[in-house]
């Protein structure tokens, strides 16, 4: 079989460098990469990306072992017909890793043609680290790199207007780019890069946040050889999302000019303030997965169509869906309905391995950020608990505890908050009493939920009463429970 690069496939072509990329990872190549290819074939945008590995170890070697190329698999239902298509993606020019090739880091961060920046660092990539300072090659955080080459381009084109930058982040928090900017600032303070130096980050750079939404399951090990007969070539980065795809950009006009993805066919929309689409996909979409995970895992469902297959599992998620969710944001609202179904109808993707485990991954801080604030309107709205996510709730508490039905499994989160449930469930000595201890001691730790949630009246018992229920009859049992909706539940002591 054939090793894929450019000289055996003959059809990619080399673009010139207007684009800097954080990140290698599947999402960033199963959307951002594959909307500047598609804008390249359908707009003549002619940009090739330049991807920067922002961590130490990363896949920068693999990329430029193919030459930057890669096949994209997109799987799906449009206009109700199933949709399966490859496609060679061809925009990446090569690989950077800063760590061991910090001149060529430079030299691309000094690249008069760069001029839009793209980056997925993940939800914990935009943060602050005291240690970086101006002379690192390079950094250690996200935004210290992005300062340094800031104040890079500054100096090597005098501060030229023309020499700033547009930033679209696709982080999953909220404000991303605000945030990124926060930071930027921040070190140019600390940093003392002068006051022309700030004005030139306020006036001539563009920091926009963004809200992006397509699942990428990844690399597709279950079927690799399969798909590799199918193309051709040996290629180790192939990468699978769904057909769906969506991205809000909030953006000036002038960085609509130099990034016309709405004009290739894509659902790309540029808007003055995208804070409301953020809120209706976290919830919803986010929500859902979120608000699910534990109970499906629990259940011994491992991916999200299974689960929407699942009699009981696909029944709690849709009620907490259409009975919570979503009359917590707006009630009686056609389009957040068909914003539900049309969720729904992606759980359904018969393509797509959309793996609970992965979604699992720093469940707490998600569960913060996606389902307290539907709980919290839902309570406020009602004067009653929605009980799907109280038992949302329950279940993660549940899944915390690291064993199900005797079966011993890995935690994916941070290891301080992994530590802190192992110790928080030694409490428990099967009793109603010792469940609401731990619950209590949750749902007070302002470190996860940024308040104490006992002050929710009702909650705490709520909230004991399921746990208990799952960790005595186990989670089938207990969500047939709670799918009788069945309020009347007494708290377990």
């Amino acid at each position: 079989m054939k090793t894929l690069n450019r000289e055996n496939a003959v059809s990619a072509v080399k673009y010139p460098e207007r684009i800097l990329q954080f990140g290698e990872g599947n999402f960033l190549r199963a959307f951002c990469d594959w909307m500047v290819h598609r804008m390249n074939k359908t707009l003549d945008y002619q940009s090739g990306v330049v991807v920067v590995q922002p961590i130490e170890n990363g896949m920068a070697d693999a990329l430029n072992a193919q030459d930057g190329l890669y096949h994209l698999g997109l799987r799906g239902v449009k206009k109700e017909q199933p949709v399966k298509k490859i496609e060679l993606i061809d925009c990446i020019t090569r690989a950077i890793n800063p760590y061991a090739n910090f001149d060529d880091y430079l030299q691309a961060a000094g690249n008069p043609d760069i001029k839009i920046v793209l980056s997925n660092t993940t939800e914990a990539g935009i943060s602050y680290h005291p240690d970086d300072r101006l002379t690192d090659t390079p950094q250690k955080s996200f935004p210290g790199k992005v300062t340094a080459l800031l104040y890079h381009r500054f100096q090597k084109f005098n501060g030229s207007p023309d020499a700033g930058l547009a930033f679209l982040c696709c982080e999953l928090i909220d404000r991303n780019a605000d945030r990124l900017k926060e930071l930027v600032l921040r070190y140019a303070g600390e940093w003392n890069l002068g006051d022309r130096f700030t004005e030139w980050v306020n006036n001539s750079c563009d920091f926009c946040n963004t809200l992006v939404d397509r699942i990428v399951p990844g690399f597709p090990k279950d079927e690799i050889d399969t798909l590799q007969q199918e193309i051709g070539f040996k290629d180790n980065l192939v990468v699978i999302g769904e057909y769906y795809h969506a991205w809000v950009i909030e953006a000036p006009q002038r960085v609509r000019r130099l990034f016309p993805a709405d004009k290739a066919g894509l659902e790309v929309k540029f808007v003055a303030d995208n804070r409301p689409y953020r809120e209706e996909k976290v919830r919803i979409l986010n929500g859902a997965h979120t608000g699910t995970f534990a109970t499906a895992l629990l259940s011994g469902v491992e991916t999200v169509r299974e689960a929407a297959q699942d009699k009981n599992v696909s029944r709690f998620m849709k009620e907490m869906m259409f009975e919570e969710i979503v009359p917590a944001l707006r009630e009686n609202d056609t389009q957040l309905e068909a914003f539900a179904a049309k969720t729904l109808e992606r759980f359904h993707n018969p393509f797509i391995k959309h793996y609970w485990r992965s979604i699992s991954l720093n469940a707490v801080s998600k569960w913060e950020t996606r389902n307290l604030p539907s709980l919290a309107d839902y309570f406020k709205k009602n004067n009653r608990l929605p009980q799907k996510l109280v038992f949302s709730l329950a279940a993660l508490i549940a899944w915390y505890r690291g064993q199900n039905n005797g079966t011993s499994y890995e935690v994916s989160d941070d290891p301080e908050i992994v530590s802190w449930f192992a110790e928080a469930w030694k409490a428990y000595d099967g009793t109603p009493e010792s469940i609401s201890f731990l619950v209590e001691k949750t749902l007070g730790n302002r470190q996860f939920w940024k308040k104490d949630l006992n002050t929710i009246k009702g909650l705490a018992p709520a909230v004991s009463g399921y746990l208990f229920l799952i960790e005595k009859t186990g989670m089938a049992n207990a969500l047939e429970v709670v799918l009788t909706k069945d309020s009347s539940i007494q708290h377990a002591a």
